[in-house]
């Protein structure tokens, strides 16, 4: 009985305390208020919204497990004899950097589950982060209000990019080292400034001794610091303009219909951090990953046989491949364009393609209002095309990085494969842009079908004449709502003759853009609900 009572004095005293410091605190700061609105802040419920936290998640598990490791790698490019776990390279010298690795892969406990799951969570944030832009510019989630969240988003991939190079590169292994070599040649090939660029990276002639240690600065300290913060501006963005959803029933461009965040989603999202967790511990643990003891120490006049980078940079290295041996002297300058085209050009075309697109569809359009509904992408036949080109393009780069490798396990010509993938680089995704629209307004059509004739029921009825006729029954409103809730504006009328050619060519590129499409037939009082639904609101910035 003392001791419970105890227990209860100690219980209300701190209940007391807790209370006294949120009173003290919430006079000072809008503490209440704030907690009160993110906390019943709703979430849609689907599946593709998991990917934004997937790749949360990862980049978590990724400071974890980093975290850890800085606390035993030690970088750097002078050499030292190894003589440690690891028997077949005792004896060899080698650098700070790879000899530091060695040690946490063999003399340190746990050391190489750590370091196979900071790769593999490397990779699946990539995949994640991926995944997540194709599903944002599929479902035209970028648009008014949210064109800054969707640069932030762009940003965050071509920074995550750069971190999982720095990352990659740290061991100073074979591997790595080869990607440097790569690196190099890379900034060198920048016209006028490339070799004084790259003689300060590097403090001189490839490979230099002090660019593993300016690494390792970027990697641990510039490059997280900047992903943390954009993905902090990021979440608050999302917050502050709400979620976008998928239409349906009760859900239009003015509210968010979905589960609280507490006690719901907060529930939700921590059981699937633990499944990130758990399933990058699992391939840690049974999925070697980067084995850098098999590669060796890195050595200026040596190249692995079948080097290729992580999957995420891999367009870069086919890029590199199918590019002829294209070069100009100018001025006593040697341009190099098959260096510079596909390593320097062709990424920042598709940076800035990413982040302006928003603007361009938006320009074409003429439509200043804002989109809080998702977009089927069979709804919008030209953005999915494009986006379906744009995959099959950087597929195909991709598998040019693995040409030797392709050539040496099937017994093909290296010089066969690289021309099949040159010109499947400009042919398979002009056919993949017209399969993707045409398989678009197939299934349009096919929308339109049920909504004039119902769904087939699966019987068949015989009439006296001795015809066959497939059975139907009328939609689902469920499935009714899904097809006649979706925004396609009119294509714009053409022009007059003495119209500007800036109109002319707006008006143009509207009617390719918006000009197939299939009218679903709708009664007067869908097409109200359906003018409700798609009703947007508007914001008094410009």
């Amino acid at each position: 009985m003392l001791f419970r009572r105890r227990r209860q004095h100690a219980r209300a005293v701190a209940r007391e305390a807790v209370r006294t410091g949120f009173t003290v605190v919430d006079r000072r700061a809008p503490v209440a208020e704030i907690a009160k609105a993110l906390l019943r802040k709703a979430f849609p419920d689907h599946w593709s919204f998991l990917l934004g936290e997937l790749a949360l998640y990862s980049l978590l598990v990724l400071v974890l497990t980093g975290t850890w490791l800085t606390l035993f790698f030690e970088p750097g490019t002078k050499e030292a004899l190894y003589n440690g776990s690891y028997v077949p390279l005792q004896g060899l010298p080698m650098s700070t950097a790879y000899l530091s690795t060695l040690h946490i892969t063999f003399d340190i406990r746990g050391g190489l589950l750590i370091r196979q799951m900071h790769h593999w969570a490397a990779l699946i944030f990539m995949a994640a982060i991926s995944v997540h832009l194709l599903r944002i510019f599929f479902t035209g989630s970028f648009r008014r209000p949210r064109e800054f969240n969707w640069a932030i988003g762009v940003s965050l991939f071509f920074l995550s990019l750069l971190e999982g190079f720095c990352g990659y590169s740290l061991p100073d292994d074979l591997l790595s080292g080869t990607g440097l070599r790569t690196a190099n040649t890379i900034v060198m090939s920048i016209p006028v400034v490339g070799t004084h660029l790259a003689y300060l990276l590097w403090d001189g002639a490839f490979p230099g001794h002090l660019l593993n240690n300016r690494l390792y600065i970027l990697h641990v300290l510039f490059v997280p610091g900047a992903l943390i913060a954009l993905v902090t501006v990021h979440l608050m963005l999302v917050v502050y303009l709400k979620h976008t959803q998928w239409s349906g029933r009760g859900r239009t461009n003015h509210n968010v219909v979905g589960q609280p965040m507490f006690p719901h989603f907060i529930a939700k999202s921590t059981g699937l951090f633990l499944m990130v967790f758990a399933t990058v511990a699992v391939l840690g643990t049974v999925a070697q990953v980067n084995p850098v003891w098999n590669y060796g120490p890195y050595r200026a006049d040596q190249v692995s046989t079948g080097a290729q980078p992580d999957w995420y940079v891999g367009f870069l290295e086919g890029a590199l491949r199918l590019m002829p041996r294209w070069e100009l002297a100018v001025a006593g300058h040697t341009v190099m364009w098959n260096v510079l085209l596909p390593a320097v050009v062709l990424p920042g075309v598709l940076a800035v393609l990413l982040i302006a697109y928003p603007v361009f569809e938006r320009w074409i359009t003429g439509d200043r209002g804002e989109y809080h509904l998702c977009d089927r992408p069979r709804d919008q036949p030209t953005r999915t095309a494009l986006g379906v080109a744009g995959v099959v393009a950087y597929a195909v780069l991709l598998a040019a990085g693995g040409n030797d490798v392709m050539a040496f396990s099937f017994r093909l010509s290296v010089n066969t494969l690289t021309w099949v993938f040159r010109v499947g680089f400009f042919v398979f995704p002009v056919l993949a842009f017209l399969l993707t629209k045409r398989l678009c307004l197939a299934m349009q059509s096919h929308e339109l079908h049920v909504l004039t004739h119902g769904e087939e029921t699966g019987y068949v009825t015989q009439r006296v004449q001795g015809s066959l006729e497939p059975g139907h029954r009328p939609a689902s409103p469920v499935r009714l709502y899904r097809f006649l809730v979706r925004d396609l504006p009119e294509p714009a009328p053409a022009p007059g003759a003495g119209a500007p050619r800036r109109s002319r060519l707006r008006a143009a590129l509207n009617r390719w853009y918006f000009r197939r499409r299939v009218s679903l037939a709708a009664t007067a009082d869908q097409e109200r609900h359906v003018e409700e639904a798609l009703a947007r609101p508007e914001r008094k910035t410009p």
